[in-house]
């Protein structure tokens, strides 16, 4: 399988509802949850283009672009965008979706680095082969 092929077949979609219990006391959620789910989302995502061990090793720069209101529908998106030796960088999306009308926008983005380990959790290639 090429890399392209690779990075397509690893996208990975999740939704969720954003419940009371995810937001802070002006009813929006909190940036701490959403950076649990994005982490969440760039390690299934990277686990399934490396079919290894991967764990964070980094979270760069998280934008909150608009509020996401509780009972809002999100949308996360991760997506492989830099393949490295031992590592591969996920960006991750939230996209706030309005339940009745269906229109979704960009929330927040970030980028997360996943580096693939052995059962000793050192650093391997995230690519085998020779």
């Amino acid at each position: 399988m090429t890399v392209k092929e690779r990075i397509e077949h690893s996208r990975t979609r999740i939704t969720k509802l954003v419940f009371p219990q995810d937001t802070n006391p002006i009813g929006t959620l909190y940036g701490g949850t959403a950076m649990k789910w994005m982490d969440e989302v760039a390690f299934l995502t990277a686990t399934r283009f490396a079919r290894r061990q991967v764990v964070t090793v980094s979270m760069d720069r998280v934008d909150f672009k608009v509020p996401i209101p509780k009972g809002s529908i999100v949308e996360l998106i991760g997506e492989v965008t830099r393949v490295g030796n031992t590592s591969v960088t996920v960006t991750v999306q939230i996209l706030r979706e309005d339940p009745l009308s269906g229109g979704q926008e960009l929330a927040i983005q970030g980028e997360l680095v996943m580096v693939s380990v052995d059962e000793s959790m050192r650093p391997v290639k995230v690519m085998p082969g020779p």
